[in-house]
């Protein structure tokens, strides 16, 4: 893969955790939440902050993917948390992360494994310390060797 696309595949992994969590927040319909990243965000400078041009397709495939299998995901999810863990007691950005990285562990074939999960926990450090980033990296490590056997 070129790194172009790798750096745009990034940005589409970032953008769709912060639309998932959008998501989660405000219950923005799917359809309008595209719309608005591809107007507004993807690709955009905010604050003075440019954002790199995010793979549309593959942006648009996890978030429409993860909100779709949602009761799926988060089952998996639910599966691998220790004893005593809810989702409930995951934060929403946390929880967007995990919905995102499954989805694409069990949607996305075409993707290695190492790449999903190094790519969510690289997102996990845009939201959080190192110890966040570890749990990301377990967790989505387990759900890898459930679903891509």
């Amino acid at each position: 893969m070129t790194e172009a696309r790798s750096l745009s595949r990034s940005a589409a992994r970032l953008a769709a955790v912060q639309a998932l969590y959008q998501q989660d927040m405000e219950g923005t319909p799917t359809p309008r939440l595209l719309k608005e990243f591809h107007d507004h965000r993807l690709g955009a400078t905010i604050e003075d902050a440019t954002y790199h041009d995010a793979e549309r397709g593959f942006f648009d495939d996890i978030v429409v993917g993860a909100d779709a299998r949602r009761e799926e995901l988060d089952a998996l999810i639910s599966s691998r948390l220790a004893e005593g863990w809810t989702l409930e007691r995951l934060d929403r950005p946390m929880h967007a992360i995990l919905r995102a990285g499954a989805y694409e562990l069990i949607a996305r074939a075409d993707v290695p494994v190492g790449s999903v999960i190094s790519e969510y926990v690289d997102v996990a450090h845009a939201f959080y310390d190192k110890r966040e980033s570890g749990f990301v990296n377990g967790l989505l490590d387990a759900i890898a060797k459930d679903v891509r056997s």
